[in-house]
């Protein structure tokens, strides 16, 4: 119902306001961190080598005992190829006609149109990052699904048959049996763990994140607002709250799967990006959309199309993609508790 009466309605002219609030996405803690500070690929293929197995030829001595003269074979390569995601952003030309009027435009309309749709893409992303690599006809990006993996969920892993390599190429993988307790998290924590190797963040749902509060005395919850840069440590500031456990943060994180509990060494799992060919490289973040966790993120190697223009449409219609691929070089520095419930 109209407050005021024509006297009002017919003398003053509507304010919008030039920012936009997004109520649709939620949060996306760990596919910003990876992607803030991608690494580039390089070549068709990521190929590397690993450590399998150690020379066993070594012996103590005395006089003219002989050696083994046998030669060892104990690395093989893992090998990624690049994946690619698109979104699309379309505009007929009769809107953005209108919206090019300077003295009754407040909002850019093209300029939204991209912001929110980088966005959108990297909150698909996000979904992405805790799957399996599997949807779509595995042409998805793989995520902690597979890469925190023992074998259960997908039996390969870089090309290699995680049941050949064996503990190498499998991480830890606990069933909580729904409870989760500190020491189950103790003994996660240790099986991950050697000498200065440690895992350096968990990520879980904000459920199992307040479940973890709970199981902390009064004394030791202590929480913390912290960056979400990788790479540059876990700086002070605007960010996420974290809960501390052993010096490692906790995050919660809405993209994570349901009752997973998991830990991850980020010196050991980076995203590798691709920029498409003969696209633009774009960054977004301040400009127009309020209301998410994308604000403040610049630089996540998006590229776009640039505008193309239909032959038999007034309109506009342009892509944004990301190519790369999420990958760890040492998938046992990773492990997960699952079916988390209760405490």
């Amino acid at each position: 119902m109209a407050q005021f009466g024509n006297r009002v309605l017919t003398t003053t002219q509507d304010k919008l306001l030039p920012k936009v609030i997004d109520t649709v996405l939620d949060s996306n803690v760990f596919a910003t961190r990876m992607l803030t500070k991608a690494k580039k690929w390089s070549g068709e293929q990521l190929k590397r080598p690993i450590k399998i197995s150690k020379n066993t030829t070594g012996t103590s001595f005395a006089g003219f005992d002989t050696f083994s003269t046998s030669a060892t074979d104990n690395r093989v390569r893992l090998t990624f190829d690049p994946k690619f995601y698109q979104m699309t952003v379309a505009l007929p030309l009769t809107e953005l006609s209108a919206n090019d009027v300077s003295e009754t435009k407040v909002i850019d309309l093209a300029k939204v149109e991209m912001e929110s749709t980088a966005h959108d893409i990297a909150d698909d992303v996000g979904t992405q990052f805790y799957g399996d690599g599997t949807g779509n006809s595995s042409k998805d990006f793989e995520g902690l699904g597979k890469i925190v993996d023992d074998g259960t969920t997908s039996a390969t892993y870089g090309g290699l048959t995680r049941a050949t390599y064996d503990p190498y190429l499998d991480s830890t993988v606990t069933a909580s049996s729904g409870t989760m307790t500190l020491a189950k998290i103790d003994t996660l924590y240790d099986a991950i763990t050697s000498g200065s190797q440690k895992p350096s963040v968990a990520y879980t749902t904000q459920a199992v994140f307040s479940l973890f509060g709970q199981l902390l005395r009064p004394q030791e919850q202590i929480t913390k607002s912290i960056g979400m840069m990788k790479g540059e440590g876990l700086v002070g500031g605007t960010g996420f709250t974290a809960l501390f456990y052993k010096g490692m943060p906790i995050l919660a994180d809405e993209k994570c799967t349901s009752g997973v509990f998991f830990m991850v060494n980020e010196d050991y799992l980076d995203w590798y990006a691709l920029p498409v060919a003969k696209t633009e490289k774009i960054k977004f973040g301040g400009g127009t959309v309020e209301g998410n966790d994308y604000g403040e993120v610049q630089g996540l190697g998006f590229s776009w199309s640039g505008w193309i223009k239909p032959s038999n449409q007034a309109a506009v219609i342009g892509h944004i993609y990301l190519g790369g691929e999420l990958i760890t070089w040492n998938p046992k520095r990773h492990g997960k508790l699952t079916g988390i419930s209760q405490i």
